[in-house]
């Protein structure tokens, strides 16, 4: 496939995939609101926090590194013997499941029952919705590889849609049932995502299109776990590269959910606290999340076609590295300028649009810090999740496991920072811990890039740079809705707080146009996509 043809299906896999993310976070963010008025804060805090974790724990350990080294090179490969080692992430879910299972029930505080009841059948609901995921691996990896948009579009649009349903329905008419609506709706989730892949395959293999497009999976019994004759169950190169992967990943685990861990662990918070932190959050990464992350998880695909693993510059082919040197600059550009936009105009925004969400619940105590402390976090995220995506598609397996003892060190100083900070600052020293975190991890993807490129001559890292006069433009925003913060939020009524939002609706305005002026090869980039 032309390296052209892998950057436009790219793309439209990664704005299909932020069409989603605006899906899955804006129904968060409405699920929050509503479950609010009818459910506890400390029920909403075991569910987003305590069961959310195990769920998210159990599927990362047990799939993100066949991911990350199945997705890696050419979709052109022995797609038996890659299907074989992908349906290993079942075992090992089932594994993850009963292990971290008995430690969240056992182990950890168990909630009073007359606030949290269920907390038991909430713990089995969310380990066997993992289970239950993992039976879809194999095919989302397919369909990843083969850059299908409109089946992960259609996929986790019904299941986010079924699930949501669900929920509205049974809080509506049975919120005395406690953990047992969360369950039958995650559970409900998982179930509509796999029989969309299986489904989809089912009728897509061994049809005329399939057999046009020479798919390399000629029928649905090749998707089960098949030996090959005088071959090896599995391709050794990818298993050693998901190994690999995997020590990693269990390390990126601590540091991306850390302040999870600290809370379900170290209980730091209350389940009450646990709740408005997480509603914070959400609200805080709903705008952030849904670009950067279907960036990551795309372009992480764009880059390990384009670049072959652990070659240097001058051993890649030439064009390839222009174009992969070219896209991750404008990447970095883009980006930054929506991080540095969202830490602008997030510190002086977070008191009114807590207040408007949740009242004095939300907007009263250290809500509107933490929102404000988040908004230069997501400007951390923006600028990791680009860097990490491409180390990540080059490193070899040798520099994976040298990345590993960093990943290693890195993970007990976070903890060790969140744990102090948290006493210190509540929970605004989670943020803080995490900025520091995905500080160390930009500083070591640069030095990567840098070194990658050092020998040709492309420098990817100036998108790093914004233009002087944007630049400007940021700081004069940032000192001016400062000051109307002060005059006209947030308790001089509504005349004065429609006054606060159109400074900043004209600040943004001025800034955009700016944008447009002094980038335009950025803009150019974002409007030929």
């Amino acid at each position: 496939m032309a390296a052209q043809d892998v950057l436009g299906q790219t793309a439209r896999l990664a704005s299909s995939s932020a069409l989603l993310q605006v899906l899955f976070r804006v129904v968060t963010f409405g699920l929050n609101a509503f479950t609010l008025r009818y459910l506890s804060r400390e029920l909403i805090g075991v569910v987003n926090v305590r069961l959310t974790l195990l769920y998210s724990t159990v599927v990362f350990l047990a799939r993100e590194a066949f991911r990350r080294a199945c997705l890696s090179g050419s979709a052109k490969r022995n797609w038996t013997k890659t299907i074989n080692l992908l349906w290993l992430t079942v075992p090992l879910g089932v594994f993850w499941s009963l292990i971290l299972g008995l430690v969240w029930l056992h182990l950890l505080e168990v909630p009073e029952p007359s606030v949290v009841p269920h907390y038991q059948t909430g713990v089995v609901a969310f380990g066997l919705s993992a289970i239950i995921e993992l039976l879809g691996e194999p095919f989302w990896v397919l369909a990843q590889a083969h850059l299908f948009v409109r089946l992960k579009v259609i996929a986790e649009s019904l299941s986010v849609v079924s699930k949501c349903i669900l929920m509205v329905t049974l809080v509506i008419l049975y919120p005395h049932w406690g953990l047992y609506i969360f369950s039958l709706a995650q559970l409900l989730y998982v179930s509509v995502l796999v029989m969309c892949y299986v489904i989809y395959f089912v009728m897509f293999l061994g049809s005329p299109e399939a057999t046009k497009k020479s798919f390399p999976v000629p029928r649905v019994k090749a998707l089960l776990p098949s030996l090959v004759e005088d071959e090896t169950f599995v391709n050794w190169k990818e298993a050693r590269l998901t190994w690999s992967f995997f020590k990693q990943s269990f390390l990126k685990q601590i540091l991306t959910e850390g302040e999870r861990y600290v809370m379900t662990f170290l209980n730091v918070l209350n389940f009450g606290d646990q709740g408005v932190y997480d509603i914070v959050n959400n609200l805080g990464s709903l705008v952030a999340r849904f670009i950067f992350l279907p960036i990551e998880e795309s372009f992480y695909v764009f880059f390990a076609k384009m670049l072959e693993r652990g070659k240097t510059v001058k051993d890649q082919k030439q064009d390839d590295v222009a174009m992969a040197a070219n896209v991750l600059e404008l990447l970095l550009k883009l980006v930054l300028l929506i991080g540095l936009t969202i830490t602008v105009f997030g510190y002086a925004y977070s008191q009114l649009a807590l207040d408007i969400y949740g009242g004095s619940m939300l907007s009263s105590g250290a809500g509107p810090d933490l929102l404000r402390c988040y908004s230069l976090y997501v400007l951390f995220l923006a600028v990791n999740g680009v860097t990490e995506c491409f180390t990540s598609a080059l490193m070899c397996k040798e520099e994976v496991d040298r990345y590993n003892f960093v990943m290693l060190a890195l993970s007990f100083i976070f903890l060790c920072i969140s744990y102090f900070l948290t006493h210190w600052y509540g929970s605004v020293g989670f943020i803080l811990a995490n900025c520091f975190n995905m500080g160390i991890r930009i500083a070591h993807s640069t030095h990567y890039i840098y070194h990658f490129f050092r020998e040709s001559t492309h420098r990817p890292l100036r998108g790093l740079l914004p233009s002087p006069a944007l630049l400007l433009v940021y700081i004069t925003s940032a000192v001016v809705t400062a000051f109307s913060e002060v005059l006209f939020c947030c308790d001089k009524g509504w005349l004065a707080r429609l006054i606060h939002i159109s400074v900043g609706a004209l600040c943004l305005a001025a800034t955009l146009v700016t944008m447009f002026w002094s980038e335009t090869k950025l803009i150019h980039f974002v409007r030929s996509q």
